[in-house]
């Protein structure tokens, strides 16, 4: 009779083990000549050799299938335990599977545009209004790419910008108060990843979740950069986050360049930044458009009514300045006035 003890270190155990401990005990079941006890990630089981040896081995079938589908179920148990291998449904486009098995992928022609363009670049900006999705594809590509080991860790940035509010009448300290601004990120990282494994890599700094005014000084190496709302960041910032990419790293930078929030007299960095890098090689840039939004119907219908305004109010400027200039009022004239 010998001991082993299993680590389970790839996936949550909560995922692993089933509601109720339902699959640890199925496994109990189909291994009924050895002891076993599993608590967090290390499974104890006791027996002669040669099962022992089986059955780590199927363990780490089970793990791999686990960290790969986020679920782990009954007939998949029997399946690999008796040597059959569990039917895999695989879906070309799927990026990740997410929480309970879920398959995220690109669900329009840009998002699957982005998967494509991440992979031949490590620098990758993707333009677009709201609801198109380049947030979330952008952190399910992080994740994959952590989860097959790709990188080490998962760097993920925002301007903490106000949107009309004033940071300071935020209650709390500074961590409460930039918290509501970096929610979005946090958002889709819960859907990607079991609550618990999730803890573990924030806990860990393997994912880290930051301002961007925290990234000045540091060099980002192994590591999958995601900059979301890339439009309020100044020129400065901007130039300052793109030197962080360091040696095995790739970066995403998100933005939508219709929902700038800086002060009028301050230049949007991403703006400068897409005119700068237009043509150099190992960048490349995915522009989503309101056919991409994949929010609730509406929220393309408000995108298009406000594209109809800023258009109508172009033209009223327009006429303005030409019925002026017809009229010999020049910009010195209405200075003056």
């Amino acid at each position: 009779m010998i001991e082993r003890i299993i680590i389970i270190d790839k996936v949550d155990p909560v995922t692993f083990y089933g509601v109720n401990n339902a699959n640890i005990q199925l496994i109990r079941n189909l291994f009924p000549k050895l002891r076993m006890a599993a608590r967090g990630t290390i499974i104890k089981v006791i027996g002669d050799d040669a099962e022992t040896s089986v059955f780590e081995e199927k363990i780490k079938k089970l793990e791999d299938y686990c960290a790969k589908y986020n679920k782990l179920t009954s007939e998949v148990i029997i399946d690999t335990v008796r040597g059959e291998s569990p039917k895999e449904i695989e879906l070309d486009d799927v990026i990740i599977y997410g929480v309970n098995g879920k398959p995220i992928s690109g669900r329009t022609p840009n998002q699957q545009l982005l998967v494509n363009t991440f992979k031949k670049n490590d620098l990758t900006f993707a333009l677009g209004p709201a609801g198109t999705g380049k947030t979330y594809v952008a952190i399910a590509l992080a994740v994959r790419a952590l989860k097959n080991r790709e990188v080490r860790k998962i760097i993920l940035s925002r301007p903490a910008v106000e949107a009309g509010e004033k940071l300071g009448f935020l209650p709390g300290d500074m961590k409460d108060k930039i918290d509501p601004y970096l929610q979005p990120l946090y958002d889709a990282l819960e859907d990607m990843i079991p609550a618990a494994k999730l803890k573990e890599y924030m806990e860990g700094n393997v994912i880290q979740i930051a301002p961007l005014a925290f990234m000045r000084g540091r060099t980002l190496n192994e590591a999958v950069i995601v900059l979301d709302e890339a439009q309020n960041t100044t020129t400065h910032q901007i130039k300052m986050f793109l030197t962080r990419l360091g040696m095995g790293s790739k970066m995403i930078i998100t933005g939508d360049v219709t929902q700038i929030d800086l002060p009028r007299t301050t230049q949007s960095g991403l703006v400068q930044a897409l005119g700068i890098l237009r043509g150099v090689p190992g960048i490349g840039r995915v522009e989503f458009d309101k056919k991409d939004i994949v929010r609730h119907k509406l929220v393309q219908r408000i995108v298009e009514a406000y594209e109809r305004h800023d258009e109508a109010v172009r033209a009223e400027a327009a006429a303005e300045r030409a019925a002026r200039k017809a009229a010999g009022i020049t910009e010195t004239d209405n200075k003056t006035e």
